[in-house]
């Protein structure tokens, strides 16, 4: 994906990952976005965004899909 976003924009290596530890790595790798964790299931606002990356977790917390800027 490529976009005119500022830094890392991709975390697939965070697949299969807690919620919570890929919440923090993100913003950590990347201190200009939010992660905010959600529901796999949960529906959310479409508007692109540099400064969002949703966690997509399963009802165990872990991450399910890749975490992206959006």
């Amino acid at each position: 994906m490529s976009t005119d976003c500022k830094g890392k924009n991709s975390w697939p290596e965070l697949v299969g990952q807690k919620g919570k530890v890929a919440e923090e790595t993100i913003q950590r790798e990347n201190p200009l976005v939010n992660a905010i964790v959600v529901d796999k299931d949960s529906v959310v606002t479409a508007d692109f965004r540099c400064d969002r990356v949703w966690v997509r977790v399963d009802k165990s917390g872990i991450v399910v899909f890749t975490p992206i800027i959006g």
